[in-house]
C-alpha cells in the first residue's frame, strides 16, 4: 500500500462522488433529503480530513487541514440539526465550505513545491473558490436548482479528488521504487 495520505485522499474522493451521484439521482426530492445528504457528506468529509491531518508528517501542514475538518463537521451538524432549513441557509453553509476548501487546497498547492500535479490541484482549488463565491453571492431560490448545482459540483469535485489521489499514489510508488545507485558489479578475468 503506497501510504496513508493516498488512502485518505481516495476515500474522500469516493465519498464525494457517491454524494454527488445520490444528489443527482433524486433532483425532485425536498430540501429535507438534500440537507440530510449534504449534512452526512460534510460530517464524513470532516472526519476524513481530521484523520488525514494526522497522517501528515509536518505539523505546519496539519493546521489548515484541521481548520477545514472543523468547518466541514460544523456545517454538517448545522445541516442535520434542522433539515428543513431554508435554501438560503443551506446555500450559505455550502458556499462557505466550498470557499474554505478551495482556499485551503490553493494554499497547499502553492506552499508545497513537491506536491504532485500542483497545477491540477490549484485548478481544482480555484473551481472551489469560484463556486463558493457564486453560491454566496447568488443564493438559489429553488431546491431543485441547488440540488442539481450541488450534485454536479460534487461529481466534478470527486473526479478531481480521484485524479489527485491517483497521482499521489503513483508519486508515492515511484518514490519507493527508487534505490540508491549502486556501482556496477566488478568482473574478474578468468584464470
Amino acid at each position: 500500500m503506497p501510504g496513508p495520505s493516498w488512502f485518505w485522499a481516495l476515500t474522500s474522493a469516493l465519498v464525494t462522488l457517491v454524494a454527488g451521484v445520490l444528489v443527482l439521482a433524486w433532483p425532485d426530492r425536498t430540501l429535507h433529503v438534500l440537507a440530510v445528504v449534504v449534512g452526512l457528506y460534510l460530517l464524513v468529509t470532516g472526519a476524513l480530513e481530521f484523520a488525514g491531518a494526522f497522517a501528515r508528517d509536518a505539523r505546519a501542514e496539519r493546521y489548515p487541514q484541521l481548520l477545514l475538518a472543523v468547518a466541514a463537521v460544523l456545517a454538517g451538524v448545522l445541516c442535520l440539526r434542522d433539515p428543513l432549513q431554508t435554501v438560503t441557509v443551506l446555500t450559505l453553509v455550502v458556499g462557505v465550505v466550498w470557499l474554505l476548501s478551495g482556499m485551503v487546497t490553493a494554499f497547499a498547492a502553492l506552499a508545497d513545491p513537491r506536491l504532485p500535479h500542483r497545477g491540477f490541484a490549484f485548478g481544482a482549488a480555484l473551481l472551489g473558490v469560484v463556486a463558493g463565491i457564486v453560491v454566496l453571492a447568488v443564493p438559489m431560490g429553488s431546491a431543485l436548482v441547488l440540488t442539481r448545482l450541488l450534485g454536479l459540483w460534487l461529481v466534478l469535485l470527486g473526479v478531481a479528488e480521484l485524479v489527485v489521489a491517483l497521482a499521489l499514489r503513483a508519486a508515492l510508488r515511484k518514490g519507493r521504487g527508487r534505490r540508491p545507485h549502486a556501482p556496477p558489479p566488478t568482473t574478474r578475468p578468468a584464470v
